[in-house]
């Protein structure tokens, strides 16, 4: 039966597209230059900062925000994982990872939140986007690697383009949940008193929807930190391209030790933000 029915070519389409995109070089080229700035300011500010004052600055950081909760055992982590992965030689890669996790997160929050917004104001919108999302979310993470190359060559803009597609869906989604949470008699309220809609919105649902907007931005940022591996396959630099390697040599030592700075570095980044979510509550 299936002998019968002709092979529907959806590839060959795909292609097809791709390759129709690939004629609109200046556009792209316009993006890789933008977001290489973004790059470039990162890690400049990064080796910028002598390690030393790098820990300093994220334990004080840490510190004021959560000065109301005495997290010492948060500090000590973060001062003993940080001086672990300068000792093991992984400093700069390290540097490159939080540049590539920071600037797809701020990609994906200056696109997420707007788009997030306009779900929880259009029910027609809202429909629209949540099989994109889905999309997003559940293909493998490997395809983005494909059209990244091919619209944006290979180095770290690429693997931001990836990381971003990979992790934007959490902070939409999270958007939309937490302003359609707010309490319909708060948005009455707003309205019996004249408030315009830019005005309820910057005065009512984002500041009531700011914890769950937090969280999203907080998974988002783990996603991203989750493609570094994948994003070193094609010329992202950072503890990524170091666990590639390793994977490539069979060295299990090299592997673990720059696994384990990931892990460091994940668990550094979800208890910031954990923590800057928590500091006005």
């Amino acid at each position: 039966m299936m002998s019968l029915i002709s092979k529907i070519p959806l590839a060959e389409w795909i292609n097809e597209f791709v390759k129709w995109l690939t004629q609109f070089t200046g556009f792209f080229n316009g993006i890789t230059t933008g977001i290489g700035a973004v790059v470039d300011l990162f890690q400049w500010f990064f080796d910028l900062l002598p390690q030393w004052l790098f820990i300093i600055l994220i334990i004080g950081i840490t510190y004021w925000a959560t000065r109301k909760e005495r997290k010492w055992t948060l500090l000590v982590f973060e001062f003993l994982g940080l001086l672990l992965i300068w000792n093991l030689g992984f400093w700069r890669d390290m540097t490159q990872t939080l540049t590539l996790v920071l600037t797809s997160s701020l990609i994906a929050i200056i696109i997420g939140i707007p788009l997030g917004i306009l779900m929880a104001k259009s029910k027609t919108f809202e429909t629209i986007m949540k099989p994109i999302l889905d999309l997003m979310q559940t293909m493998p993470a490997f395809v983005y690697l494909i059209p990244a190359v091919a619209f944006f060559g290979i180095g770290m803009v690429p693997g931001v383009i990836a990381s971003v597609i990979f992790a934007m869906p959490p902070t939409v989604r999270m958007t939309n949940l937490g302003i359609r949470q707010v309490p319909a008699d708060l948005i009455e309220a707003a309205d019996s008193y004249g408030s315009t809609s830019w005005q309820k919105l910057v005065k009512v649902q984002l500041p009531l929807a700011k914890s769950t907007l937090m969280a999203g931005v907080n998974q988002s940022m783990m996603l991203a930190l989750s493609m570094v591996v994948i994003a070193s396959m094609i010329g992202a630099m950072g503890l990524g391209t170091q666990v590639y390697f390793a994977v490539g040599r069979n060295d299990a030592g090299s592997g673990f030790t720059s696994g384990l700075a990931i892990v460091i570095l994940a668990i550094i980044l979800d208890r910031m933000t954990q923590a800057f979510n928590k500091k006005k509550h």
